[in-house]
């Protein structure tokens, strides 16, 4: 039990100290685009169940891959907050409001917003990308798969806890987080498991771009200061 102790220390303690501090700091006022982003979920979530609501959010938040590029591009912002409707609206609140608002108290608003983008615009080309490819190449989709709808909050959610988890050396976090991501597709391939793995490959992109800046400046520069709103980094050997 105290090895289990010390491992989870040393797994999550820099990433508990930093929010707990932010928090201890201002309390409700450390996320605010976390219950933004969670009001406006619940909000898309409600209107798309309505009668008056259904084709306003779709037309406004839901992308496929049949849509013209600028289509798409143009409602990729949006569907960040627009959640499935074949499964149980809780389970994505609860999402947003635990990574969201973590990312948020770590990253700051923007930078946290931006990973959630970068995830979900992965996954988003990533659904072109594998029609074009065809359903007998590697890592290809049927041509089916242009008429769903894709994956929503979930992309940003999985791009966002990876990413927070490296920032602070939770190493394995991160393995269980994309083992967990290839035992779904391995399970059951669909459209949204390809997303999440296309998600977790654009994230990666964005870590191995930050350590080798981090690695090139830090042997001539002092540490940056971090971003206004967001808790200290931890401190790394």
């Amino acid at each position: 039990m105290e090895r289990l102790a010390r491992w989870a220390r040393a797994e999550w303690g820099p990433l508990y100290a930093a929010v707990r501090a932010r928090l201890r700091e201002r309390r409700l006022r450390a996320a605010p685009m976390t219950a933004g982003a969670v009001c406006l979920t619940a909000l898309l979530q409600y209107a798309q169940n309505q009668p008056w609501g259904y084709r306003l959010v779709q037309d406004a938040g839901a992308v496929r891959a049949e849509d013209p590029l600028w289509q798409a591009l143009s409602r990729t912002p949006l569907s960040l907050f627009v959640p499935a409707l074949d499964l149980p609206v809780w389970g994505a609140l609860a999402q947003v409001l635990f990574v969201f608002g973590i990312s948020e108290v770590c990253l700051g608003r923007w930078r946290a917003l931006a990973v959630a983008y970068v995830a979900t615009l992965a996954g988003t080309l990533y659904a072109r990308i594998g029609i074009a490819l065809g359903p007998h190449a590697p890592f290809g989709l049927p041509a089916s798969d242009a008429l769903v709808v894709d994956t929503g909050p979930s992309a940003a959610v999985v791009g966002l806890a990876v990413y927070v988890a490296w920032r602070y050396g939770a190493h394995a976090t991160v393995g269980a987080v994309t083992s967990a991501m290839v035992v779904e597709v391995l399970l059951k391939e669909n459209l949204a498991g390809k997303e999440h793995l296309a998600a977790l490959m654009g994230v990666g992109a964005l870590c191995l771009a930050a350590a080798l800046r981090h690695r090139r400046a830090g042997r001539l520069l002092p540490a940056a200061p971090p971003e206004p709103g967001a808790a200290p980094p931890p401190l790394r050997p």
